[in-house]
């Protein structure tokens, strides 16, 4: 039997105390929660999993020769987690050389830094979440320093490797982060 999601929320408040960290892994939760229902609605626990883990050995292990190598050889160790999460998780650092080969990978990918981007967006409006459209949303990425540490080139890539225009995906996330809005604090 493999990770729970409980069990995998539980790994990572063990590996991550910043609430940062938590919460944009709790919402990249959300968005591929959100994916699979779409796609393949038996898999919704898998990928919750991955995005619960994709970067809970960050906060211990940041460098690029360390993440997210570590936090894999942990996970295989154990051996509950299985090898699509895996390979999806070594597929989000770009700098792995590991392709994004099947549906998880891509979208964990497509999601990470979109979810954070968007995140940023819903702080500095007063409604958060509710009534955030991708029209906003672009506007902000058009902005360099607003949100500056997200990759506007792999929000791009992400949106390509789905085949999806980028507006098409903003408005993805906005629905899987708001189905989830409440718990995750992005509503007013």
């Amino acid at each position: 039997m493999g990770i729970t999601v409980d069990q995998a929320r539980a790994l990572m408040h063990e590996w991550v105390a910043s609430m940062g960290l938590r919460h944009h892994m709790e919402c990249v939760a959300a968005c591929m929660a959100y994916s699979a229902a779409q796609i393949m609605p038996d898999e919704v626990d898998r990928w919750t999993i991955c995005g619960l883990l994709h970067d809970f050995d960050y906060e211990r292990h940041p460098t690029q020769e360390e993440h997210p190598f570590v936090g894999v050889a942990y996970l295989r160790e154990r051996g509950d987690v299985d090898e699509e999460i895996i390979q999806a998780i070594l597929g989000h650092a770009t700098y792995s050389g590991v392709e994004r080969t099947g549906d998880m990978a891509r979208y964990l990918f497509a999601v990470d830094e979109l979810s954070g981007f968007i995140v940023a967006c819903c702080k500095v409006r007063p409604g958060g979440i509710d009534g955030l459209t991708p029209k906003s949303v672009q506007k902000k990425l058009k902005t360099a320093n607003f949100a500056a540490a997200v990759s506007r080139d792999d929000i791009a890539t992400g949106a390509a490797e789905l085949g999806w225009e980028p507006t098409e995906l903003i408005q993805h996330c906005i629905d899987g982060l708001s189905r989830q809005s409440r718990s995750l604090m992005l509503a007013s």
